[in-house]
């Protein structure tokens, strides 16, 4: 290895530690406002990439049928939560608050989809199929379960892994797809190329990220986030719905992951199953910041990113193993230098 590869590799590794990055920092959030270890968020990358590869076709992404069937679980069990309760006059309002947004968003995709309108309109339906899913799978899923343990959330988790897995295999079918750059320019610094879509990536992740400080330090949806993930029980006895909290937190992370899909895209071949491993090493990189510090799982993800590249020019078949056995150490401090508590402590 010469200085040329070295930066090679740190630059490939640093972008793909962005990814991972935004991927942590969804899983922290998640996690603290809601205790759920979001195993599918890798899925929410996936079918972001994916749904934009299927836009460049000209084809409704099949997404759009897993929006629709969750908006109408999701009215059903308001209705009949409203109608158990004697509050069935409330019911017409209700539905409306559930269904009126998701049908908008189908019914702008479906028209949408086959008119092959320019990239930027078709990333921006991408984002707003993705993003809607996440609010109605907490809805449908996660919301009468918030009360449960870690443990069953998790098998939950694992359980939405799997269909969205099995889902993405009939939606996508099992060809890989790569969507075209944003940004095709590349420039020559030294021997070190730079592509332009590496700068678009570190641009979009430090808006999001800006855009992500202004919204929990600015706006009072932002601030109900927050007092949520400091104290659930706190936060309820101050009037915060821990509902709506845990259904903005889905929406922020199914953004993100849109977000992360749609960059890294034109970067490498995405397939059905693809969420997976970049889910996870995403859930390594939020190890490292234990599940709760946004800096240092940030901080984690450009760790991560750099060991899987340097790993990937010196032991390619392993480098997968190498990224994963990096977590045992980290776990094993933790457990060291962290004192038990009972899970449901606040």
């Amino acid at each position: 290895m010469d200085s040329s590869i070295a930066a090679i590799l740190t630059l490939d590794g640093l972008t793909n530690g962005i990814v991972y990055g935004l991927i942590a920092i969804a899983l922290v959030l998640v996690f603290t406002v809601t205790r759920i270890l979001f195993i599918p968020q890798g899925e929410f990358v996936a079918y972001g990439a994916l749904t934009l590869a299927m836009l460049q076709q000209g084809q409704r992404p099949g997404p759009l049928w897993l929006l629709l069937v969750l908006a109408v679980c999701a009215a059903v069990m308001q209705a009949l939560a409203l109608l158990r309760s004697g509050q069935a006059a409330l019911l017409p309002r209700a539905l409306l608050g559930t269904l009126g947004l998701p049908l908008a968003v189908a019914a702008l995709v479906w028209w949408a989809a086959p008119q092959q309108f320019p990239l930027p309109v078709q990333v921006l339906l991408t984002l707003l199929l993705i993003t809607a899913l996440g609010p109605l799978m907490y809805q449908v899923v996660f919301e009468s379960l918030a009360d449960a343990s870690v443990l069953q959330l998790l098998i939950v988790s694992v359980g939405i892994h799997l269909a969205m897995t099995g889902l993405g295999l009939v939606f996508f079918g099992a060809e890989g797809f790569r969507t075209p750059a944003f940004w095709d320019e590349r420039w020559n610094i030294a021997s070190l190329t730079l592509s332009a879509q590496t700068l678009v990536v570190v641009f979009a992740a430090l808006a999001l990220l800006l855009a992500l400080w202004l919204f929990s330090g600015r706006t009072l949806y932002g601030k109900a986030l927050r007092a949520t993930a400091v104290n659930r029980l706190g936060a309820r006895l101050m009037g915060i719905s821990t509902t709506l909290a845990g259904k903005l937190s889905f929406a922020v992370a199914a953004f993100i992951g849109a977000l992360s899909g749609v960059l890294i895209g034109p970067m490498s071949t995405i397939f059905y199953d693809s969420g997976f491993l970049i889910g996870l090493k995403g859930f390594v990189a939020a190890t490292i910041g234990a599940l709760a510090s946004f800096p240092a799982a940030a901080g984690g993800a450009l760790l991560v990113g750099l060991l899987e590249s340097f790993s990937s020019f010196w032991a390619s078949d392993f480098k997968e193993v190498i990224v994963f056995m990096a977590l045992l150490p980290i776990l094993l401090w933790r457990s060291l230098v962290t004192p038990a508590h009972d899970e449901d402590e606040e």
